[in-house]
């Protein structure tokens, strides 16, 4: 059985911590499925094994995929054991059981209480293998840490889209006093040194560091608000079609046409009437017209980096960027080409900073984000840049 080690004191990174023991990575495993545990504790098995989105996937999915990723990367790949249910690699492998299969009446999930004994065998082996060779150089370990993070992010987009979210989230996203989203912070312009150094754990998407050239430009010291998005709907925004591009004015076309509502989307309106509170849940192509609507842009992913010393409100959403996501010059993929390489240039946004429900293990300047430009479940909203 795994030591009980929830209050133990958590390394930072462990990527390259020559002193790190088996106790140290031990530590990190338990609290972090701790803080995934807590963050269900309140749903019934139904609302675990509900289906809620085409989009996204039962939460009770998830739940097993944290524990297939753990088994096969730090019992499997890292302690060479056999694993525990090789006959559910597949269905919880992201890429071979995509959402909409997910979501079928035959996709043959486990059961709330199969996915809650999957987590506790996999996380006492896990523990097991970790004491048995430890944590080597501390890739393997902070990338099962740091995945299973990012999925309680995940979880809590399908948990907002249901209704479910536990008492007391989402918080008030009020903005610091002083200082608003009309307010411009000047960027000068010359090289930048962009993306993660060799030290330290990083993704691949964020290597190789490499120096930009910036042009001067100006961005807004604070994301919108409510209260900007409140401005958009009363100058009918949703009917001005030069506000949009092409694929985001049909984007607003499909959505007149659909039937169907997430609950944040209905409550959006009414938490708007606190117009300080950063606005969320914007797709990128809502994010284009908004910026359109008050005579900016999105800023490049390169400038949301350079100026990120010098902004407030970073942590309440994710911001959209006008970069398509791909590969700095160099790039390499590590440890495997599903995480980054797949999705190069197909689409997908570049989305900086971090929201509330990020961990702050995962959050930093250089970490990237994307989305599909129409995806509204992320918690996303907008900062605005223009030219200097």
């Amino acid at each position: 059985m795994a030591p009980n080690t929830a209050n133990a004191p958590v390394r930072a990174d462990f990527q390259g911590d020559a002193g790190a023991t088996a106790a140290d990575a031990v530590a990190l495993l338990t609290a972090t499925r701790a803080g995934t545990r807590a963050l269900v504790a309140h749903l019934a098995p139904a609302e675990l094994e509900g289906r809620y989105s085409p989009i996204m996937s039962p939460l009770v999915w998830d739940l097993a995929h944290i524990a297939a990723y753990e088994d096969l990367w730090l019992c499997h790949r890292r302690g060479g054991r056999e694993l525990l249910h090789a006959e559910l690699a597949a269905l919880y492998d992201a890429f071979e059981t995509p959402r909409e299969r997910r979501n079928e009446d035959d996709a043959g999930l486990l059961d709330a209480a199969g996915a809650n004994d999957y987590l506790d065998e996999v996380h006492a082996r896990a523990c097991e293998t970790l004491e048995q060779v430890g944590p080597g150089d501390g890739t393997i370990l902070e990338l099962v840490a740091r995945h299973e993070l990012q999925h309680c992010e995940t979880m809590r987009q399908t948990m907002d889209i249901a209704g479910l979210l536990p008492p007391g989230e989402p918080p008030a996203l009020v903005l610091a006093a002083g200082g608003s989203g009309a307010e411009w912070v000047e960027v000068e312009a010359g090289p930048f040194a962009m993306g993660a150094g060799p030290a330290g754990f990083a993704y691949d998407n964020e290597r190789p560091r490499h120096v930009v050239e910036v042009d001067a430009f100006a961005i807004a010291r604070q994301p919108l608000t409510n209260a900007d998005w409140l401005c958009f709907l009363d100058e009918r925004g949703y009917e001005r079609r030069e506000l949009w591009s092409p694929t985001g004015w049909s984007w607003v076309l499909e959505r007149r046409a659909e039937a169907e509502r997430p609950v944040w989307e209905a409550e959006r309106a009414a938490r708007a009437r606190a117009g300080e509170e950063c606005l969320c849940h914007v797709s990128f192509f809502e994010a284009e017209a908004l910026a359109r609507a008050a005579g900016a842009r999105l800023p490049e992913e390169h400038e949301w980096e350079k100026a990120s010393p010098r902004l407030a409100g970073r942590g309440l959403v994710w911001e959209w960027t006008g970069s398509e996501f791909s590969g700095y010059p160099g790039f390499r993929a590590h440890p495997y080409r599903e995480y980054s390489e797949v999705f190069f240039e197909h689409g997908y946004r570049v989305l900086r900073g971090s929201s509330w429900a990020t961990h702050g293990r995962v959050a930093s300047p250089t970490f990237r984000n994307w989305d599909l430009p129409e995806r509204r479940q992320i918690f996303a909203g907008v900062r605005l840049a223009r030219a200097s």
